[in-house]
């Protein structure tokens, strides 16, 4: 079975060596073999010819002039930053200690002058096979990594309009929550419900609620952009807020802009009691955790302020005052 790589997609192998004979021989018989080649007479041409084709492997002399290939082969290793590509040393030290050195600086193996050509094609044919299969581990690791968050993605994102879901929002708050009150710092929490939406729906339909719905989590995206701050659909028409390291001047200053930016939108609704456009009823609440007490007090607060928004006629936002 030929195991070669296909005219296709050549293996690139970099050949590096201050003897010109050695690099025209070694070019030829590794071409015959179907690679690609690149040669470079020392060891600074090595590197940047390393960069440039990013070989599968490496064949490298070690005693060449300017910078010999153990200094070279530490380099390489250097830059890439583990043990990829391999790297073949060719020399004609059969010593001990040299032997020993070429390990130390990262050599994967060696091979000694004169070459024995059909050694060298074996020695090569196996490294080659070795790469690829790093090549597609690599490769499967890294589209498992992407499939993973995907599904982390999915997991965590409400589908309807793209901002967190109800099981993230609890978790990411009870992290938050506990960070706060390492930190003896304030997180507030700002609840807000779609004024009339129910109204909304029965007069415009449910395409259109989910088409209102999808607008003002991303207007409240918008306004929501610290990193550490989390916009989620808490249930239904009812979107929230988490501001760590938020007092409640700041979280009132949030509120106001997020339905400043929803009035903005200028979503009309014929059948809503306070605006011919689509508004927003808010409750805050803010606090500096305790460590003994549960996230669920913050949340419970916020929904007690957002009760009496509605019941002062809505279109407005309360803050919790104990």
């Amino acid at each position: 079975m030929n195991t070669t790589p296909s005219q296709f997609h050549p293996s690139r192998i970099l050949v590096v060596d201050d003897d010109k004979f050695t690099r025209i021989m070694l070019r030829q018989v590794l071409e015959k073999e179907g690679y690609q080649v690149e040669a470079a007479c020392d060891g600074s041409e090595c590197l940047l010819a390393f960069e440039r084709i990013e070989p599968n492997l490496v064949l490298l002399d070690a005693m060449m002039p300017i910078m010999n290939g153990f200094d070279c082969c530490h380099q390489l290793r250097t830059i890439s930053g583990n043990d990829y590509p391999p790297v073949l040393m060719i020399t004609a030290l059969e010593d001990p200690v040299s032997v020993d050195r070429a390990f130390e600086v990262g050599a994967t193996d060696y091979i000694t002058k004169p070459i024995h050509w059909p050694v060298l094609r074996q020695r090569v044919r196996v490294f080659i096979e070795k790469s690829q299969l790093y090549q597609g581990l690599g490769e499967a690791n890294r589209k498992l990594k992407e499939a993973n968050l995907k599904l982390q993605q999915l997991a965590s994102t409400d589908s309807l309009t793209n901002v967190f879901n109800r099981r993230y929002f609890d978790e990411y708050f009870d992290r938050e929550w506990r960070r706060m009150a390492r930190e003896h710092s304030p997180i507030s929490l700002i609840m807000c419900d779609v004024d009339f939406f129910k109204a909304y729906n029965d007069t415009y339909g449910h395409q259109a609620g989910d088409h209102c719905l999808r607008a003002i989590a991303q207007a409240i995206s918008e306004v929501v952009q610290r990193p550490a701050d989390l916009v989620a659909r808490y249930g239904g028409e009812e979107l929230a807020v988490i501001l760590p390291n938020t007092p409640v001047g700041g979280a009132a200053h949030i509120a106001q802009k997020i339905r400043s930016r929803v009035k903005a939108l200028k979503i009309t609704h014929l059948n809503s009691s306070v605006s011919e456009y689509v508004t927003l009823s808010q409750g805050i609440a803010c606090t500096i955790p305790y460590y003994k007490e549960s996230a669920q007090i913050l949340i419970a607060a916020a929904d007690r302020a957002l009760y009496r928004a509605k019941a002062k006629g809505r279109d407005c936002t309360v803050i919790h005052t104990d």
